[in-house]
């Protein structure tokens, strides 16, 4: 029995992610579980590169990833569903991200979109693959 679902998303995604989100609200209302959604920004990598930016440019890119996150839920969702969902603002490499916050949490059950791979994710691989790859909970994936 799932208790926890987490649902990793990619607000830059535009609406590619709405079949996502459903089926993991789908999916935690199967169990009466909770339901977290989490999309990750990325870092800046080496501090030198941080001089480039403004030094609130952090904190404006996690407050706007924020509303872009609650509004794509609430769009999605609706917003009494919105208000229950706890949002989460990771950043970093994408893949180790989604663990961490999935182990953070507690998560059963991580659901994520995978989008149509071109030749370069078969060497690399996405996202989606290293999570399935490295995950200690069951992974749904989204096609």
């Amino acid at each position: 029995m799932t208790k926890s679902v987490l649902c990793a998303v990619d607000i830059s995604n535009s609406d590619l992610d709405v079949p996502v989100l459903k089926r993991a609200e789908a999916l935690a209302d199967m169990d009466g579980a909770g339901l977290d959604v989490v999309t990750v920004l990325p870092d800046f990598g080496e501090s030198w590169v941080a001089g480039f930016f403004e030094t609130d440019f952090y904190e404006k890119a996690v407050e706007e990833a924020r509303v872009k996150l609650s509004d794509l839920c609430e769009s999605t969702l609706g917003k009494d569903r919105n208000d229950k969902i706890r949002h989460v603002i990771a950043t970093g490499t994408a893949y180790q991200e989604i663990l961490k916050t999935a182990e953070s949490a507690g998560s059963d059950l991580i659901v994520i979109g995978a989008h149509k791979p071109d030749f370069k994710d078969y060497l690399l691989g996405p996202n989606a693959a290293r999570v399935v790859r490295h995950s200690t909970v069951s992974v749904y994936v989204v096609r």
